[in-house]
């Protein structure tokens, strides 16, 4: 069993939303920059959105079953040291669990999008 969740969150624009949605998401310009998708894990999902997309509205949140890569997810660390899943290949939509519009809550905590 591992010590990491087996879910992880990716924040989308509308427009990166639709390329997901196309099928296969290959990756936000930062992650084709650096060579892998950037995940968060939902401890990290407010700070990531926080320090990356202050001020947008237009953000959705996806939730991805990490289970399904191998080899392609490594976990690393970034941020003060913090561990963080980077996938290693495009994203395909049969491994998303559910998306939402971005939403905060109680303290402006990022709500996590829900299946139904």
């Amino acid at each position: 069993m591992s010590a990491y969740p087996s879910t992880a969150y990716k924040v989308l624009t509308a427009a990166e939303l639709a390329e997901l949605e196309g099928g296969l998401f290959t990756g936000a310009p930062v992650d084709l920059a650096d060579g892998f998708i950037h995940l968060s894990t939902a401890g990290q999902l407010t700070e990531t959105v926080d320090r990356h997309f202050p001020g947008r509205a237009d953000l959705w949140v996806v939730a991805v079953d990490l289970d399904v890569f191998a080899d392609a997810l490594r976990w690393e660390p970034s941020r003060g040291g913090q561990m963080f899943p980077h996938l290693f290949g495009p994203l395909p939509l049969d491994a998303v669990i559910a998306y939402s519009p971005l939403e905060r809550g109680d303290g402006g905590i990022v709500k996590l999008p829900v299946a139904g």
